[in-house]
């Protein structure tokens, strides 16, 4: 059995946030993929805020064996607006959400659908917000960026990435992490 799991918040004022990136993105793959499609593949609903969003994968995962066959979808802001990489057994990068899922499931054994959301110099180079502002100013320019709402044009971006992010959950499951992984990172 597989379980993926799109990270994000409850609630209208989130609906469309970039900290709901992983929410949006399994929701386009829900939209695509009739539960009737994928045998074998339970999509875990968190009704959670970000910081808790372990309790709600828990439910479900129930030993380290079956986080391997977890696919946790989420925002990434070390990564440019609109790419996607996809990773396995790796750290959380400070992202709290993630932080409660390995906390909760007591492993980093699962694939990450990890979704860029930071915008880029003309030459192509992150501009994480928050840079170069003193500790406190910092972490609240990255929190007012991650928890606004994407602008239309970056919403049209988004939704080719949502796309991508589907074919991706579909290629984990049934050719494997390896295999998603050499094709679409």
């Amino acid at each position: 059995m597989f379980y993926v799991v799109g990270l994000g918040n409850p609630g209208d004022e989130y609906k469309e946030s970039r900290h709901n990136t992983g929410k949006m993105a399994v929701s386009h793959f829900q939209t695509r993929n009739p539960k009737s499609e994928i045998r074998n593949l339970k999509i875990i609903e968190s009704t959670e805020f970000m910081n808790h969003s372990g309790k709600a994968v828990a439910k479900f995962i129930k030993s380290k064996k079956a986080a391997q066959n977890l696919i946790v979808v989420h925002d990434d802001i070390d990564l440019p607006l609109g790419t996607m990489k996809i990773s396995y057994n790796k750290g959380t990068g400070g992202h709290r959400g993630l932080d409660s899922v390995v906390k909760a499931v007591k492993t980093k054994e699962f694939v990450r659908i990890r979704i860029g959301i930071s915008p880029t110099t003309p030459s192509g180079k992150i501009k994480k917000p928050g840079q170069g502002l003193p500790a406190q100013a910092g972490e609240k320019a990255v929190l007012d960026f991650i928890l606004g709402k994407f602008k239309p044009k970056e919403m049209e971006i988004m939704k080719k990435v949502f796309k991508k992010a589907s074919e991706a959950i579909t290629a984990i499951i049934e050719e494997g992490k390896e295999r998603a992984m050499n094709q679409f990172n």
